[in-house]
């Protein structure tokens, strides 16, 4: 859906954009000396909350006890996020930290701990300094409930304090019409590294003051996010913690949407614009990237078969690594789509790169066009760069985001530990 027709307006702004939503975070020594590594969300009102999660086996402590109050509170009013420890292969020990510092909100502001979700990033395997974790409820909690903490500064201070190997905070924010009332979806993000969505790699928290059922909020996250989350890669590999939360408190006065109609569609298009926009700002920021690399399949017959091939290419490391060396090989492009498991005609491919800098077409019908190597590097040179493969089959498009491949993500993995 296009947003103009959607009538969507981008704001500034992340969680706290929506009403009723609040902010804090706080520096608890977690893992990080020099910066804050604790966040809070809490909403004035009870939220219908939906959740999507690591298709990992392996599931960290707090993914496991979010699925549970997804699936059968299915209201929340807080999420309390640490960066640093994953706490992730923890044991039964892993369950209490998440236990413990839900009943450390409940004691605080009297909700009840299986409305409290939290989510953590960080090392696996490492325990929880719970003192600590505790400790920074407690800092956090204080800051609640004065205007401050309903700001976009607010909003931005949780951001920071969310990410790990990030080199900066991640938000979005639009505004829509539901019903005559005016509608805010907000939402924050981390994730640099260990990215291969497979719902989702990543840490997200979106917001808003909707008021929709939640079997609808559930809908509409599980479907947005293969479009989004799902289409990112940075390194190929699904973390255990992998979650992205969506809270609807209705405090925006709209009728409430309990049927897919056009107001739902609208709520749809405001949840994807946000959700996309998180997506791209995690892909170009992938750990030690220099460009955020799209790649767009058109003239698909299917959704799915531009999905599988969009995907495909923008997960190759020799694509990513020639991103990096600016180097137009467009034989790696067509190798990833052709290992992809979908379906094309080789033959009929045309391959565009494209970026500030200018378009060229760089294969027609499958070999290589006549194209100046000096104006393909010029193009690849920019900081976003995308390849556009036409497969003249059908209507169908999908785009998927990534970045290139650097030596400096190997050196920031080799030493995350210490």
């Amino acid at each position: 859906m296009e947003q103009k027709e959607m009538n969507l307006k981008v704001i500034s702004g992340g969680v706290t954009a929506a009403k009723g939503f609040q902010a804090a975070s706080t520096a608890a020594g977690i893992k990080y000396k020099d910066r804050p590594d604790m966040a809070m969300i809490y909403s004035e009102a009870p939220c219908g909350v939906a959740g999507t999660f690591t298709s990992n086996l392996v599931k960290a402590a707090p993914v496991r006890w979010d699925q549970q109050i997804v699936s059968e509170t299915k209201t929340a009013r807080a999420v309390v996020i640490n960066a640093g420890i994953a706490n992730a292969c923890t044991g039964a020990e892993g369950m209490g930290y998440c236990r413990q510092t839900a009943e450390t909100v409940n004691g605080l502001l009297q909700i009840p701990a299986d409305q409290v979700l939290v989510a953590s990033t960080g090392v696996i395997g490492a325990q929880l300094p719970m003192e600590r974790i505790v400790a920074g409820v407690n800092h956090m909690v204080k800051l609640l409930g004065s205007e401050a903490s309903a700001t976009a500064e607010a909003g931005s201070g949780a951001a920071r304090a969310i990410m790990t190997t990030d080199t900066h905070k991640k938000e979005a924010a639009v505004e829509t019409v539901l019903g005559g009332r005016t509608v805010t979806v907000g939402g924050m993000c981390k994730g640099s590294g260990m990215i291969h969505p497979d719902m989702c790699t990543m840490l997200s928290f979106v917001t808003t003051d909707a008021a929709i059922s939640q079997e609808l909020l559930l809908r509409a996250l599980r479907e947005d996010v293969e479009n989004t989350y799902n289409m990112i890669s940075v390194d190929g590999d699904t973390s255990t913690n992998d979650t992205c939360l969506l809270l609807a408190n209705g405090m925006a006065g709209n009728p409430v949407i309990t049927e897919p109609d056009e107001d739902y569609d609208r709520f749809c298009a405001a949840l994807n614009a946000v959700n996309e926009a998180l997506a791209k700002q995690m892909a170009g920021d992938g750990e030690g990237a220099t460009a955020l690399f799209e790649v767009k399949i058109t003239g698909a017959q299917t959704r799915e078969q531009a999905r599988i091939l969009a995907k495909s290419v923008v997960s190759s490391s020799l694509t990513k690594a020639a991103i990096y060396g600016h180097d137009a090989n467009w034989g790696r492009i067509l190798c990833a789509m052709g290992y992809s498991g979908a379906q094309f005609d080789p033959e009929k491919v045309d391959l565009y790169f494209e970026s500030a800098a200018g378009k060229i077409q760089i294969m027609k019908e499958g070999v290589a066009a006549d194209y100046s190597e000096e104006e393909a590097t010029k193009i690849l040179s920019e900081s976003a760069v995308t390849a556009v493969a036409d497969l003249k089959l059908g209507t169908e498009s999908a785009a998927a985001w990534g970045c290139d491949l650097t030596y400096d993500y190997v050196k920031i993995n080799a030493d995350y530990r210490s």
